[in-house]
C-alpha cells in the first residue's frame, strides 16, 4: 500500500483523496503524505478546519466563516501564491471541488478528503457535486478509502469459522476472493479451506479489560489507470470501477482487514462493525 501511495506522491501534479466517514483517520494519513513530502525544495500550502498538527516549513491556514474565509476562499488565494502542494482539510461543495481540480489541472499536487464510503464512491460524488468527468479522469491520480480498527492485545484467542458463520459473513464479501488473497499472503497454505484458517478474538483481561489496545487502519487504494480513465469519462457507476479496479489487482478495505485478521493484528469483529456501520 505504501509503495502505491509513494509512487503517487512522485507525481508533480494531480489530485490524491482520502476518503471515509468522521474519525477514519482521514487527516492523519494527509499529513502522513505532507511529512513524506516536506523537504527545502518543496513550497507546501495547507488550507484546514481546523489546524490538527503544526508542521515546520509548511504554510497552515484555518478556515473562519465568520470572515468569510471558506475553503473555497482560502484555495483561490493559494494558487496565486505558487505553491507545489496544496493541502485541502475536505472537500464540501461544488466551488471546492471545481477550484481543487483546477489547481491539479494548473500544475500543482492537491491532496484533500470527500466524505464517501468507498474509494471508487469517491468519483460519483465529485460528479454530484458539478466536476466534468473528463476532468476528473485528467486530474485524480488516486483514491485512498480507509476506516480504523481496533488492535488485539497479545494475549488473544484462536479459533477457526464454522460453516454456518462463513455463510453469514459471505453476505459482506467474496470469501473465494479473500482465500485467494490470504494464499497469496502465505497467510494460508496453497491446500488450505476458509474453515482450517486460524483467526483470533480478543481476551479480555486485567491489562486490556477488552481485549484491544490502540487502532491501525485498514486501507482501500483505488489507482487510476487508463481503464479506470475510460470508465470515468463514460460516466460509469462506481460499482462498476470497483469491479474493474478488482480485477486490475485492488484489494478493498474488508480484503485487506481479513489479511490483517489472519496475522492477528485485528479480529473479523472489527473488521465487519466498521465496514457494516
Amino acid at each position: 500500500y505504501l509503495e502505491k501511495v509513494q509512487t503517487n506522491l512522485k507525481k508533480p501534479v494531480g489530485m490524491i483523496l482520502v476518503t471515509g466517514p468522521t474519525g477514519s483517520g482521514k487527516t492523519t494519513t494527509l499529513y502522513s503524505m505532507l511529512e513524506i513530502l516536506n523537504t527545502p525544495k518543496i513550497n507546501i500550502s495547507t488550507v484546514e478546519d481546523p489546524i490538527e498538527y503544526r508542521m515546520p516549513r509548511i504554510n497552515q491556514t484555518q478556515v473562519n466563516s465568520k470572515i468569510g474565509f471558506t475553503f473555497a476562499s482560502g484555495l483561490r488565494s493559494l494558487v496565486r501564491q505558487d505553491p507545489d502542494v496544496i493541502m485541502v482539510g475536505e472537500i464540501r461543495d461544488n466551488e471546492t471541488a471545481g477550484l481543487a481540480i483546477n489547481a491539479a489541472l494548473t500544475g500543482h499536487l492537491v491532496l484533500s478528503t470527500l466524505h464517501t464510503t468507498s474509494a471508487a464512491g469517491a468519483i460519483p460524488r465529485l460528479i454530484d457535486m458539478k466536476a466534468k468527468p473528463f476532468l476528473i479522469a485528467s486530474t485524480l491520480n488516486s483514491v485512498i478509502a480507509q476506516r480504523l480498527v481496533r488492535k488485539l492485545c497479545n494475549d488473544k484467542n484462536k479459533y477457526t469459522f464454522k460453516k454456518e458463520e462463513l455463510k453469514n459473513i459471505s453476505k459482506f464479501c467474496n470469501l473465494n476472493r479473500i482465500l485467494k488473497i490470504l494464499k497469496e499472503e502465505k497467510l494460508a497454505k496453497p491446500k488450505q479451506k476458509f474453515e482450517d484458517i486460524v483467526f483470533y478474538r480478543p481476551k479480555p483481561n486485567k491489562r486490556c479489560s477488552e481485549g484491544y489496545k490502540g487502532r491501525i487502519g485498514i486501507y482501500e487504494i483505488l489507482p487510476i489507470s487508463e481503464d479506470i480513465k475510460k470508465l470515468i469519462t463514460k460516466g460509469a457507476t462506481s460499482d462498476e470501477i470497483q469491479s474493474h479496479a478488482q480485477k486490475q489487482g485492488m484489494k478493498t478495505m474488508i480484503e485487506d482487514g481479513f489479511v490483517k485478521a489472519a496475522q492477528g493484528i485485528t479480529s473479523i469483529e472489527e473488521v465487519l462493525r466498521v465496514i457494516i456501520e
